[in-house]
């Protein structure tokens, strides 16, 4: 990778969704965007990925030769995690430690039934586990060397079971990895073809479940990625396309095809990452930093919250129901969209998580839907125009209202109108129950931060949201349906660099800065093969500390002493928890952030203008009266536009509706700026 690609000119992003492909080809000198959509293509995405490209670069009139960077948002690994269809793997471990795996922990899922829940089947059954002779202390010191003949023997065992990947994760191999390294080497060697992974590649730090869990999750999506994208080089490599191909990570940053081979895991979850990305990129344009976003698409609600320009990450995400506890934006998702569908059972109306999808989609839509869903809701209430934009869209109002009355409204006795309402409050409510767990449970007042929806539906939501969360300024984005692919534009290079210590215990500084900066180096090494110039390299100390006798760690800022960072970890517990305790803290883990900058693009801005002209109107259905609301076309509007509420914003991905007590005004960015008028009630 040349030295010079991350601030080569054009950069493209490619965001491939379950129905449509969306591209943003970036010139980073002038700042000018191009875009285009394309069908994608399930049986084989890399097909929409390169016509996607084609169209794009076709727009702005530039070789394929041109383009510097190439930026890919991939659910590849996510989807064979959740489908179960994976590589099939088997695991090499400790003698003895066969059973982790099938143990796990004790907790049960939050929302199964105590009785009748089941532990679901492990992606690598008992059968295909086989143990090794070796012993690493937790200190890192060889209690047993390792036996190769039995590797040798595992090797021969493997080979008996037609499988295409293998991870290995012994005992204690995070403070010592030279037995794991050992194994890879004897089995890539005694079983070629077949992919292998090690735990101290994927996740060397503490908790055996976790670490061999997102090991065997690592080598069964590794086939599969690797040919992916493999596919995808090749195809870039016959149109003459020289440029990186960088891909988005679970922890909002990029990585190497190299890295994501090693590694696929890392991918998982990375979708929604990259719009929240974008999101900080635009908020940050208007001078705003603590913001909640919002991405509500057809089927799911995805909510993060950013603290002073800080994305925070976790390190207790799940895929599915696995635990995979590698970096990843701290996020919460929930079956909530504008497809999800309205049912009444027993007097009760309930919404989602069962969604219609792309197709049949709602009824509105006119593909044969025959369930209510939230967007025939808006539909119902006037907040979608029968007519989009003059016209070149146009939804069936008579089915929407016809699936509201027939599955919610005559079932509950209520009006249309009411029922529509009644769903909506329902989603709504939903949304914010999600909200209030990436704030309120994680110490902050949402009342502080600014909205950002996004996604298809976010800005039809956005007010209401608002309302019902006390928050009295909302942002929306200038595309908010293609915010993934800007915001992969927007992504710097991020990978992160983790040790276990060998035995938990008070601060030791002098010790940590030996391992810090052993993982510095580390870091080094990976942002010189990734191509990042030297000017443009961060890398940033995190701490993972717990009081004595806590199950679990939280991530701090190194702050280089050890009162500091004591300070630093009860400021942060109480934050979270309300309470402080008189017991000595422990240093669990290290961490090494390492960032590899990218150049900005220079900020577009907007001609000034004041002309706010309706190209048509419509009634909706509020919940007090029903009024007569103009409809505006987005595109037409310039920097320094100030409107009132009630309106209707159309454009080709979304619909923002602006109710009664909301004021708008432009942003020379091309963001709305939506703020709740003084003494309007909440």
């Amino acid at each position: 990778m040349s030295m010079s690609s991350l601030d080569s000119a054009l950069s493209i992003a490619v965001d491939i969704g379950g129905t449509f492909t969306d591209i943003s080809l970036l010139d980073r000198a002038s700042g000018q965007v191009w875009r285009a959509k394309t069908p994608s293509v399930p049986s084989d995405p890399s097909e929409a990925f390169l016509a996607g490209i084609k169209l794009a670069l076709a727009d702005a009139g530039a070789p394929a030769s041109a383009l510097g960077q190439v930026l890919h948002g991939t659910t590849v690994a996510t989807n064979m995690i959740l489908e179960g269809k994976g590589a099939r793997a088997a695991l090499v471990t400790t003698r003895g430690f066969r059973h982790v795996l099938e143990i796990g922990r004790q907790d049960i899922p939050r929302k199964a039934n105590l009785y009748t829940w089941v532990k679901p089947a492990r992606p690598v059954p008992a059968s295909r586990i086989v143990e090794v002779d070796e012993r690493v202390a937790a200190g890192g010191a060889v209690l047993s060397p390792l036996d190769e003949e039995s590797v040798f023997r595992a090797a021969e065992a493997i080979r008996q079971m037609d499988i295409e990947a293998v991870g290995i994760c012994l005992l204690h191999a995070f403070a010592n990895p030279t037995h794991e390294r050992r194994v890879a080497e004897i089995l890539r060697e005694a079983l070629p073809g077949i992919a292998v992974t090690i735990s101290t590649d994927v996740l060397p730090v503490v908790r055996e479940y976790e670490r061999t869990l997102t090991t065997v999750l690592n080598a069964t999506v590794m086939p599969g990625v690797t040919t992916y994208v493999g596919r995808l080089e090749q195809r870039l490599e016959a149109e003459k396309v020289t440029a990186p191909l960088l891909l988005m990570q679970s922890n909002g940053g990029v990585a190497g095809a190299a890295a994501i081979r090693q590694a696929p895991a890392l991918t998982a979850l990375s979708g929604p990452a990259a719009g929240v990305v974008g999101a900080r990129a635009i908020a940050a344009a208007c001078g705003i930093h603590d913001l909640i976003t919002v991405d509500i698409g057809g089927t799911s609600a995805d909510i993060c919250l950013i603290k002073g320009g800080k994305i925070g990450l976790t390190q207790h995400g799940k895929v599915g129901e696995w635990p995979l506890p590698l970096p990843m934006v701290d996020m919460v998702t929930i079956g909530a969209g504008g497809g999800s569908i309205a049912n009444v059972e027993e007097a009760t109306l309930t919404v989602g998580p069962r969604s219609a999808g792309a197709r049949p989609g709602p009824a509105a839509y006119g593909h044969g839907g025959r369930e209510a869903t939230v967007t025939d809701a808006h539909v119902v209430l006037g907040h979608l125009p029968s007519k989009l934009l003059g016209g070149r869209m146009s939804l069936d109002v008579g089915a929407a209202r016809r699936v509201i009355k027939d599955r919610v409204a005559a079932p509950l006795g209520l009006s249309l109108e009411a029922a529509a309402r009644g769903v909506l409050a329902i989603v709504d409510n939903h949304m914010v129950g999600a909200v209030r767990v990436v704030s309120v449970e994680r110490g902050h007042d949402p009342r502080q931060f600014t909205l950002v929806p996004f996604g298809g539906a976010g800005p039809l939501h956005g007010c209401a949201l608002a309302d019902l969360l006390g928050i009295s300024s909302i942002m929306i984005p200038p595309a908010p349906g293609v915010l993934c692919a800007d915001g992969l534009l927007a992504a710097d290079l991020k990978a992160e660099f983790s040790r276990t210590l060998p035995k938990p215990g008070a601060i030791d500084v002098e010790a940590a800065d030996a391992i810090f900066a052993e993982l510095e180096a580390q870091a080094e090494a990976w942002l010189v093969v990734e191509g990042v110039a030297e000017q443009k390299r961060r890398k940033a100390r995190v701490a993972l500390l717990r009081y004595h006798g806590q199950g679990g760690e939280i991530a701090i800022a190194w702050a280089g002493t050890r009162e500091a960072v004591e300070q630093a970890f009860a400021a942060e517990h109480q934050a979270l928890y309300g309470f402080t305790l008189d017991a000595s803290i422990e240093l669990v883990t290290l961490r090494v952030e390492a960032t590899g900058m990218t150049a900005q693009p220079p900020s577009i801005r907007l001609e000034a203008s004041s002309a706010f002209e309706p190209y048509d109107s419509t009634p909706v259905h509020f919940a007090d009266e029903t009024l007569d609301v103009p409809l505006v076309d987005r595109a037409g509007l310039g920097s320094g536009v100030v409107f009132e509420g009630p309106a209707i914003l159309t454009q080709l991905d979304t619909t923002t509706l602006v109710p009664p007590g909301w004021r708008g005004s432009v942003h020379e960015s091309g963001a709305i700026i939506l703020t709740r008028h003084e003494g309007v009630a909440q």
